[in-house]
């Protein structure tokens, strides 16, 4: 016994001394490399140890994992430990091959130490470990993630980054790509604008889900057992114009504006005459129904009373021709703050389609804006598919709205100015929710502009008047600086998972489809910001230079241009708004 015993001694001894860290990267020093995320980023602040940590949000059905692939030792200890914070922070491992094992703490706020330790089985050479909050909750946070144990028979070395690449066939909606194999590699990781897309174990690969007329960036990575290589060159294509939809008689871009023509405020009345010519579009505000629910709508011009200067209809539908011969569109306007519109049944739908037909036949109009607010779109609790609405208030507008185009054609201009509760909210939460209890009119917009995407001319969300919305970096982004701007546009031009479900994503529109909601002055509305905002933005957007913190998901020099609340504010403001939008496209 005597003897024995210092045999197992050193045996544990030389058995513990070749144990080391084999997690890659667990500090996110290196961003997410080595690492796989559902939803998740770098920070510099908080950290535990260096200079990064992982900060990841659960969003909708998504607990935010990030997981990494680890080879090991077969009959081998092992032990998991990293620091978190945040409410409801897992760290685990699977595939283990004999219990898998997790811990976690229900409240973190400062950085709290988790530990598990787990045995591999006889035939386990590979082990995945992760880190995730959970279902509803705010922003987790890890760092100085650590696998203690033997490594496992790996070829020592990443592989080279990869050489050769090149762009193949490019269409409005993918790219092909191709280059030279790597020695050692036993799969490739594509990135498009810095972004892991895809992974494959060939050396082509086309990236698909792109949006017409978009710059992109690509690079690609080899890995094998030992890591992830470094990127390789980036080359850039830019895909084609595609034939979808159409932009009937609109410049490259395109300064909208809304007209007060049924009412007066503190802006004062501006006539249509007076309308300088820089705006493209000029919509009408607003056509009101008789009732919520009736689908009767009116266009009641200011009365005299109330605008004194107001032109005579004569003068007024002259005025409208003088800016058609121009090459302008004039628009009317459905709804505002005040126009409730609930298209309940099939006989408002019909009245609805009827009764907006006389207003574009009478002042000889090119098309329909839609600006409903308020309770105007709701949910119902067993709509849950913005592919397949099933709500009435929901497919009756979708009916009505092409049968309008239907009737007028291709040249019929549609467009469409939801705020961001419709649309971009939908990125977290649509509808009552699985579970119900939210409020049923978020992303209540998506089943419209889904169905027609392909009929509609313009979308510009009102990126004003709203709270905190989440974008696609997982953080709240709110009104006074071009990241507001940035962020809620990249998710219309990107595409994003409806209430974080990835197997359910509202796909990104054509970028001429777009134009970007803003106020035109402090007084028009909350949200306003400077001239030097509305330059940084344009420059993101469409250069991808003068970013800020928000990184977007492309380059899309076709962006149709601005819409502004109002004309008639913009006027009051000595037109600043317009003096920038002209400066800039010229």
């Amino acid at each position: 016994m005597a003897l024995a015993v210092p045999g197992i001694t050193a045996l544990s001894s030389a058995a513990r001394a070749a144990d080391a860290d084999i997690a890659t990267n667990g500090g996110f020093e290196s961003g997410l490399s080595g690492w796989t995320c559902t939803a998740g980023t770098t920070v510099n602040s908080p950290v535990h140890g260096g200079s990064s940590a992982l900060q990841a949000t659960p969003v909708g059905n998504d607990n935010a994992q990030c997981a990494q692939t680890v080879t090991v030792q077969p009959n081998s200890q092992y032990t998991l430990s990293g620091y978190v914070r945040g409410s409801y922070v897992y760290l685990g491992a699977s595939g283990t091959g004999t219990t898998d094992v997790s811990t976690w703490t229900q409240s973190a706020p400062d950085w709290q130490k988790l530990t598990t330790t787990f045995t591999t089985g006889a035939a386990t050479t590979k082990v995945t470990i992760y880190t995730h909050g959970w279902y509803g909750t705010g922003a987790y946070y890890a760092d100085d993630i650590s696998l203690i144990g033997p490594g496992g028979t790996s070829t020592g070395q990443p592989p080279a980054a990869p050489t050769g690449l090149r762009t193949g066939t490019v269409t409005s909606s993918s790219v092909a790509l191709s280059w030279s194999a790597v020695t050692g590699a036993t799969s490739y990781s594509v990135y498009r604008d810095g972004t892991k897309f895809q992974t494959v174990t060939g050396t082509s690969a086309t990236v698909t889900g792109l949006t017409p007329s978009t710059a992109y960036g690509f690079q690609v990575t080899a890995s094998n057992d030992a890591g992830e290589s470094a990127k390789s060159a980036t080359v850039t294509a830019t895909t084609t114009a595609g034939t979808g939809g159409g932009t009937p008689g609109l410049p490259a871009h395109a300064l909208v504006g809304y007209l007060h023509a049924t009412f007066a405020n503190g802006s004062g009345y501006t006539r249509m005459a007076d309308v300088p010519d820089s705006w493209d579009v000029i919509d009408l505000a607003f056509g009101e129904p008789t009732s919520v629910t009736s689908g009767d709508i009116r266009f009641n011009r200011c009365p005299v009373t109330e605008c004194p200067n107001v032109e005579s209809d004569a003068d007024f539908k002259a005025a409208i021709k003088a800016k058609q011969a121009a090459g302008k569109k004039v628009l009317i306007s459905i709804g505002g703050q005040n126009g409730q519109v609930q298209l309940t049944t099939t006989a408002a739908r019909d009245t609805f389609v009827s009764s907006v037909s006389n207003i574009i036949d009478t002042y000889g109009l090119d098309g329909l804006d839609i600006d409903f607010e308020g309770h105007s779109l709701s949910l119902n609790a067993n709509d849950t598919d913005f592919k397949n609405p099933t709500t009435p208030v929901i497919v009756n507008l979708i009916s009505a709205l092409k049968t309008l185009k239907a009737k007028y054609g291709s040249k019929f201009v549609l467009s469409t100015a939801p705020e961001t509760f419709f649309v971009q909210m939908g990125y977290q939460f649509y509808g009552t929710g699985k579970w119900g209890g939210q409020d049923p009119r978020c992303g209540a917009y998506l089943p419209v502009i889904y169905a027609l995407r392909d009929d509609l001319t313009l979308l510009h969300v009102q990126d004003y008047n709203s709270g905190p919305i989440m974008g696609l970096d997982n953080q709240y982004h709110s009104m006074g600086g071009a990241d507001f701007h940035i962020a809620m546009t990249d998710m219309l031009l990107t595409g994003f998972p409806v209430a974080g479900d990835p197997n359910n994503v509202f796909p990104p529109l054509r970028p001429d489809q777009v134009a970007i909601g803003m106020p035109a002055s402090t007084n028009a509305g909350n949200g306003y910001v400077a001239p030097s905002e509305v330059t940084k933005t344009l420059d993101c957007l469409t250069k991808r230079t003068n970013c800020g913190s928000y990184a977007t998901h492309g380059t899309w020099p076709a962006l149709r241009g601005l819409m502004t609340w109002s004309v008639n504010w913009d006027r009051f403001a000595n037109w600043e708004f317009q003096k920038n939008f002209d400066a800039y496209f010229g």
